[in-house]
């Protein structure tokens, strides 16, 4: 395997492990295992205010003229960041409630459903054209969704609908993405979002704010943002050393950490409609991502 091709790969391991870190660690907040239950809304809080100093740090130390904007750079487009931001600060607070209340594996999977969702909020909001790979890829995903939500049992778990919800918001936010991303560069991108994330998440917070108990949760509240940083830089990073197609299934080991983490720390092991509806959705996204790299190619 050529080296940056191996770089890449072992820079995806490390940022899987953190992204299902993250949840990790809001369901240990949201589910009272370091203490007093903290609200999603105050994890997601922690999420953009400690992501936002991990931002300032790791641009502080990233050589100068790697960190400097390119001289055409325009100004932010604050419309298109609010929008974007508050997405992202919705679906994540949706994906850490659901992560208190559902196993992890769970609640990561369905959140993969936002790459089909973006998809399908493409076609009216950007006039893309989908052909009937990616069709076919969309109606694997929402099968695997509906086994997780397994409706056979009588009732649909609530917070199934809310990690639902989050893959929506997420999906929706990467139309924004798309749009924002071909106008400036990330060293702009990063902290804008997550500056505006951190007002907006703390005005959503102040009616429900917790005074953290001890270490132990304001470790796991830094946690929270550090660690979704530090995945979302080495992704870039991935990004950048190979081709996206080699790059992107590499995403879907957030789902073997989630499960090894529930395995672990909480003793939830993954029953057959978690595996069935996981690798369904998986089976969905992969090929979407190939047909992509198709397209790409031509």
């Amino acid at each position: 395997m050529p080296a940056p091709a191996l770089l890449a790969a072992l820079l995806m391991v490390f940022a899987t492990a953190f992204f299902a870190g993250t949840t990790l660690l809001a369901k240990a907040l949201g589910s009272g295992a370091l203490g007093t239950p903290i609200s999603a809304l105050q994890v997601s809080q922690a999420r953009f205010v400690f992501g936002f100093l991990a931002v300032v740090v790791v641009l502080a130390l990233l050589p100068r003229r790697v960190r400097a904007l390119p001289a055409a750079t325009p100004r932010p487009a604050w419309g298109l960041h609010l929008l974007r931001t508050t997405l992202g600060w919705l679906g994540g607070a949706l994906l850490f409630a659901a992560a208190a209340r559902i196993p992890l594996t769970d609640a990561s999977a369905l959140s993969f459903l936002s790459p089909i969702a973006t998809m399908l909020f493409a076609i009216p909001l950007l006039g893309e054209r989908v052909g009937p790979w990616r069709w076919t890829a969309a109606v694997l995903a929402l099968v695997g969704a509906v086994v997780l939500l397994r409706p056979g049992d009588g009732m649909i778990q609530p917070a199934a609908l809310l990690a639902l919800g989050a893959a929506l918001a997420m999906g929706l936010e990467g139309i924004v993405i798309k749009r924002l991303t071909g106008r400036e560069p990330p060293q702009q991108i990063m902290p804008v979002n997550n500056a505006m994330g951190a007002l907006i998440a703390t005005l959503a917070v102040i009616p429900f704010f917790h005074w953290p108990e001890d270490a132990a949760q304001w470790g796991a509240l830094a946690g929270v943002g550090v660690l979704m940083v530090s995945g979302q830089v080495l992704l870039l990073i991935a990004f950048a050393r190979a081709d996206a197609s080699y790059v992107t299934p590499f995403l879907y080991l957030t789902l073997v950490w989630a499960a090894l983490f529930d395995i672990a720390v909480f003793g939830i092991r993954p029953d057959g409609a978690s595996i069935a509806g996981a690798a369904i959705i998986m089976a969905g996204g992969l090929l979407m991502a190939w047909r992509e790299s198709r397209l790409r190619r031509r």
